[in-house]
């Protein structure tokens, strides 16, 4: 018999998809996949055969320059100019993400946001909340400042490719009860509270949004979710939150940095639908000045494959009411802090209510005194049918990831991807990345390059540094 509590929590999710395409609790367990080890072997598989073409390919043949044994960067920089050949590169639970498949290209040209209630046509906020499906891309660099926060319909791709995209101000991306968003290539940071305000959130449509809490990007109440190829840095709350009943979502190729809660998977303890929450995070680099949550899991299924963790000050992965943790392939670098040494945190437990949640690690390579707690059945049916594919180690987790965060055609060393974290001017790690913008082996910048993106513009730098003036008047 249902409890008093889980009632009210039933009947406290259900306005939340009164304009949804997930129109209900069941609507949101339709979409959860039953098996969900047979995503995660599909993932292993497309891991394998990825890694295993680039090993057989030949240097003089013509695809050789665009495998990199990633399996989404491999299927789409293999496909010539087809920018909407991305949509079918996707991974993991979130892999039937359509985005703006099928639509019309919509070009941004303005970076201006003055009325988030009547946006201005060719600006990014018009853009997101039509109704059609769209691919939007950029006419040139920009760096968009927002005034509220972003809110998107459904069926919309933001497609940052051949161009320096920067989003930032207040408020930053809102996914909330929509579904099939793909957004890739842009960086996100210096995202800040957003007071109330009047919104558009459709061409009919303006709502009265309450104030939102500075996330970088924020997954409420929607499904088929793929943000891949992001920068995120330095926001308010989190880089990435996912709650409220969200569920087939993947957060992949993605760079971290310079951030204290990363990513928070759940909305409460108490928030039950949350149970139906799937979500993988693959091939990013969780880099410099991190300090926790990558992710914190509440609830749900979690396949966290082949990420770099490179650097945390308290734990790496942390979580309460009993998520799946599926670890797979991941390096972990523990910090010289020796009370920081363990991966995993159960938050608010004690060991005797945890010791039955599956947190299973296979394949991790663990670095300077780094050490995973496993728990849970290790020997459960459902991990024996995971390891019928046998998940590639940490060891090539660096070649996975070299490109992860934005792939810029502006390269700071002739190889690599541009890709310190989301602010301006970051660092860059080298090695086999798309080449430089000479045209040296690079093969994302001969596909989606322009005029404005080839060598960072004067406009661009003139933008750069009125916004920093800003900011620290």
């Amino acid at each position: 018999m249902l409890s008093l509590n889980n009632i009210l929590i039933v009947l406290s999710f259900l306005p939340l998809f009164y304009r949804s395409p997930v129109s209900s609790i069941s609507s949101v367990l339709s979409n959860l996949y039953p098996d969900p080890e047979a995503v995660v072997q599909h993932v292993q598989s497309s891991i394998n055969a990825s890694v295993t073409r680039r090993r057989l390919s030949s240097p003089l043949s013509g695809d050789a320059q665009c495998l990199t044994g990633n399996p989404i960067d491999d299927c789409w920089r293999c496909a010539a100019a087809d920018r909407q050949q991305l949509a079918d590169c996707g991974i993991g639970f979130g892999r039937h993400a359509t985005g703006g498949k099928g639509g019309r290209f919509y070009t941004v040209h303005s970076a201006g946001d003055n009325d988030p209630a009547n946006p201005s046509p060719g600006t990014l906020r018009h853009a997101v909340i039509q109704s059609e499906p769209l691919w939007i891309i950029f006419q040139s660099s920009m760096i968009i400042y927002l005034n509220h926060e972003l809110v998107f319909n459904s069926f919309k791709t933001i497609d940052g490719r051949g161009a320096d995209i920067h989003i930032t101000g207040y408020g930053c991306i809102t996914l909330q009860h929509v579904s099939n968003v793909i957004i890739h290539n842009v960086r996100i940071y210096g995202c800040r509270p957003a007071p109330a305000a009047m919104v558009r959130i459709s061409p009919a449509e303006i709502e009265k949004r309450g104030g939102s809490d500075g996330d970088g990007i924020s997954i409420l109440s929607s499904r088929e979710i793929w943000i891949d190829h992001c920068s995120l840095s330095d926001c308010s709350d989190g880089l990435i939150d996912v709650t409220l009943g969200s569920t087939a979502v993947t957060i992949s190729n993605n760079y971290f940095a310079h951030h204290d809660e990363v990513m928070l998977l759940g909305h409460s303890d108490s928030y039950s639908p949350d149970s139906a929450m799937q979500v993988t995070i693959g091939f990013n680099y969780f880099g410099e000045g991190l300090v926790q949550r990558m992710p914190r899991c509440r609830w749900g299924y979690i396949h966290v494959v082949n990420n770099d963790f490179t650097e945390w000050q308290m734990y790496a992965i942390g979580g309460s009411a009993s998520p799946t943790i599926n670890s797979q392939g991941n390096r972990y670098i523990a910090p010289q802090d020796p009370n920081a040494k363990e991966v995993t945190k159960r938050l608010d437990m004690n060991e005797k209510d945890w010791l039955d949640w599956n947190w299973r690690t296979e394949g991790d390579i663990l670095v300077n005194g780094a050490f995973f707690v496993p728990s849970g059945d290790g020997a459960s049916p459902q991990y024996t049918k995971a390891s019928s594919i046998e998940p590639k180690s940490g060891a090539l987790v660096e070649q996975l990831t070299i490109n992860s965060g934005v792939l810029d055609t502006s390269r700071d060393n002739g190889g690599g991807n541009s890709r310190g974290g989301a602010n301006p001017g970051g660092k860059s790690r080298n090695g086999g990345g798309a080449g430089d913008a000479n045209g040296n082996g690079d093969h994302f910048g001969m596909i989606f390059g322009s005029d404005a993106v080839s060598n960072k513009s004067t406009s661009l730098w003139v933008m750069m540094v009125f916004f920093l003036l800003f900011v620290t008047i």
